[in-house]
């Protein structure tokens, strides 16, 4: 029975004894038996995902839409429940501003019926008003006693899933994102905890963000949310006690649930609006105690922008599977032919040698198709970029903040050829549904007006909080800086020469000096409106130099982690020139134009000056990419031959057998801890062996058999890049600033 009066309730027994809860019977909940919680759905507007799912949980007032149709007939202890499909309950209340999500399939019991037996306790006596042994109301001070506490659940609103959100929290440990990182890899055996994610993120097909997302069952509104689910707990709660709850807004009429003090209530909030909440605390035997808190969401709208740094390269989501033989690349070698064999990928059915001439298109579809896998395939844009990790520590960081994510950095951007204007794909990802890839991808400060232009057709305040950049390697032609340390004279260095991907240290002077200053200031003034007129908003975060020992002194030359192919060898000479261009002119030159110092002219300095962050810079020269250690993985220290024979030489036992250790490639962890902090050629065949789309006609790959593309295989996934463990490490160095701009305190580090 719900409701009624204490005589009713009562009658025959005796005895009138009223206790506080009647008071709430008329709007309180039936729940089924002891669940873990209570699950509420407020009526703002939100609906149900696809696959058989409840579209509506119903709308703010004033529109339409359907609602759950309430169970009827008599002989029900609780009349308004409604039975759903594996044997879930949802509510139908009177007040529809919240309704249940579900229950465990447990016995029913109506909370009146907890009502009625303290109101009938057997104790005999006269009827009195309020029983003896239910004090006076108090207010519960602070400290150890019962206190409301909440949460935003799955917070990082780029995860679909709260489980995934979940598997972060629990590997937060309040000693950083580099120690989480650690601990995520070894649960998941070094193959990377991405992998389970990937498929499951708030981005459409095209690897872009979409204006809605569906997100544990509920269809959401992604750029400007419009409600956030939490959970509610009394902290310090005393055993055996009911807890009645009551949640308030200006625009909704007050609801209230009584369950066991030791649930979670489950409930959305309107965002913009706080929502007041108190709780009646209710003992046998005890003074009533009662404590309120007010619950306001904060929903943090965060891009992130810039290159193959901001897109995490070299780190892809789920990494190609290797098959334990040879896959064949053609050399030429002036007017001979050769060949060589390297691990190819698993599952590949079409032919793997070099003799039957250029593959069809459906073995080159088959090829794409086991391929690794992008939260963006054309920008290798990854979960693992710093920018990503910055977003999700600060949600699992932050429990009554919410972050809204938007990844836009893209592998090769430059200032004018990515941020302002398209770009080349890096890679096209395997279509399942025939459609071919563009070769392009829009400008990303056009695709952040576009975005920031959808949400605030919902929420016409909808602003950016935070900006990540990193950008300028690109522009001096960083990529060509490694190409002519790595590949040594012959067929493949003219080659890749006549295509403009080779550049000298004197080619990258030129462009810091004349053209980067200029561009700089051109995209200081575009970001200015993105984001308040303040550009300490903009956190850009710069380079880990990459070829440093733990001395400073750059890494020497040699095949170590190179050898993947026969024309790779870093040259000692030129590693030194370019290791002292990078920590001498590149780094601070990039420091003076984002803070605007050092004879770089800005109008307002004060706003005009970006933050800037380098303090991961130290810890990368302890890992750079000829970092090794008795600890990196048995694979690396006994397959990547340190003299560069890693790889067998004779091709004819090489199509089975590619490499010269004992282990099979599949036995490669990508994301195993390790102490180089940079990827290798090596690393990044293993890891992406990326068929690039990006390149000059001229070096177009024909097929996947090509000469060129056994050189760009090895370098265009990622070679040179962080691994997942450096971007870890920068977001480390990056969310003090962060927080510091966005007034967080960061309580949990």
């Amino acid at each position: 029975m719900v409701g009624g009066s204490a005589e009713q309730v009562c009658a025959g027994s005796g005895t009138l004894r009223v206790p506080v809860i009647l008071t709430f019977l008329p709007q309180l909940w039936c729940y089924s038996g002891r669940p873990k919680r209570a699950e509420f759905r407020p009526n703002l507007g939100l609906g149900r995902g696809s696959s058989g799912e409840r579209r509506e949980a119903g709308r703010p007032k004033g529109s339409t839409g359907e609602r759950p149709r309430p169970r009827t007939g008599g002989g029900r202890s609780c009349p308004d429940w409604e039975l759903d499909r594996g044997n879930r309950f949802f509510a139908q209340p009177r007040n529809p501003l919240f309704q249940p999500l579900s229950h465990e399939p447990m016995r029913i019991i109506c909370i009146a019926t907890l009502a009625v037996v303290l109101a009938c306790a057997g104790a005999p006596g006269p009827a009195i008003a309020q029983p003896a042994n239910i004090g006076p109301a108090i207010t519960q001070p602070a400290n150890d006693a019962p206190h409301i506490e909440w949460e935003v659940k799955n917070r990082f609103r780029l995860f679909r899933n709260e489980r995934d959100f979940q598997r972060h929290v629990a590997a937060h440990r309040a000693d950083g994102v580099l120690a989480a990182e650690m601990r995520l890899a070894r649960d998941s055996d070094g193959q990377g905890w991405a992998k389970d994610m990937v498929g499951n993120l708030c981005i459409d097909a095209t690897g872009r963000v979409p204006e809605f997302c569906v997100r544990d069952g509920t269809r959401e509104d992604y750029l400007a949310p419009t409600a956030h689910h939490i959970g509610v707990v009394l902290a310090n709660a005393p055993p055996d006690a009911t807890c009645a709850w009551t949640f308030e807004n200006p625009e909704d009429p007050p609801q209230q649930i009584s369950v066991n003090c030791e649930e979670e209530v489950k409930l959305f909030v309107r965002y913009g609006r706080t929502t007041t909440v108190g709780v009646d605390i209710m003992v046998q035997g005890a003074p009533l105690q009662h404590a309120t808190a007010e619950i306001a969401v904060r929903d943090l709208l965060i891009t992130g922008l810039g290159d193959s740094i901001a897109s995490g390269e070299g780190n892809p989501d789920r990494a190609v599977s290797l098959s334990d033989d040879g896959f064949c690349f053609r050399r030429f070698l002036g007017a001979v032919r050769s060949e060589y064999f390297r691990p190819g990928r698993a599952g590949y059915r079409g032919d793997k040698s070099c003799e039957s001439g250029p593959d069809l298109p459906q073995g080159e579809t088959d090829w794409a198709r086991h391929g690794a896998r992008w939260l963006n395939a054309p920008c290798h844009r990854s979960l693992y970029s710093y920018q990503t990790r910055v977003a999700l520590a600060l949600a699992v960081e932050e429990p009554h903040v919410a972050v809204t994510f938007i990844p836009l950095g893209c592998t090769g951007a430059t200032i004018n050829a990515g941020l302002f204007n398209p770009q080349r794909t890096r890679e096209c990802p395997s279509s399942t549904d025939g459609s071919s890839c563009s070769g392009t991808v829009p400008g990303e400060l056009g695709q952040l007006r576009d975005l920031l232009t959808l949400a605030r057709r919902h929420n016409a305040n909808r602003n950016l909080d935070l900006m990540l950049l990193t950008v300028g390697a690109n522009d001096i032609k960083f990529a060509g800086l490694v190409a002519n340390i790595i590949i040594k004279a012959g067929t493949e260095r003219a080659l890749f020469g006549r295509g403009g991907l080779i550049t000298s240290v004197e080619d990258a002077q030129r462009t810091l000096d004349s053209e980067l200053p200029s561009d700089f200031a051109k995209l200081r003034a575009a970001l200015k409106p993105l984001v308040g007129e303040n550009l300490q908003r903009v956190v850009y975060v710069s380079y880990g130099h990459p070829g440093l020992q733990a001395d400073g002194s750059a890494c020497p030359g040699g095949r170590d982690g190179f050898d993947v192919h026969p024309a790779f060898a870093v040259d000692a000479q030129r590693m030194r020139e370019t290791s002292e261009f990078v920590s001498e002119r590149f780094l601070p030159r990039l420091k003076a134009l984002a803070r605007c110092e050092s004879g770089v002219l800005c109008d307002n300095p004060a706003l005009d000056s970006m933050t800037f962050v380098d303090g991961h810079q130290q810890a990368f020269v302890e890992h750079g990419f000829c970092a090794r250690s008795n600890e990196d993985p048995i694979f690396d220290r006994e397959c990547f031959q340190p003299g560069g024979n890693s790889f067998t030489d004779n091709a004819a036992e090489a199509a089975t057998h590619p490499l010269t250790c004992e282990h099979e490639p599949a036995e490669f962890r990508p994301y195993a801890h390790r102490a180089r902090w940079i990827r290798t050629a090596n690393d990044s065949y293993f890891s992406a062996m990326t068929y690039p789309q990006g390149l000059p006609s001229a070096l177009q790959p024909s097929d996947i058999h090509d000469a060129t593309w056994g050189a760009t295989s090895a370098v265009y996934g990622g070679a040179i890049h962080p691994t997942a463990e450096g971007h870890a490490a920068m977001a480390d160095a990056v969310l003090p600033a962060v927080r510091s701009v966005l007034g967080l305190s960061g309580a949990s580090q």
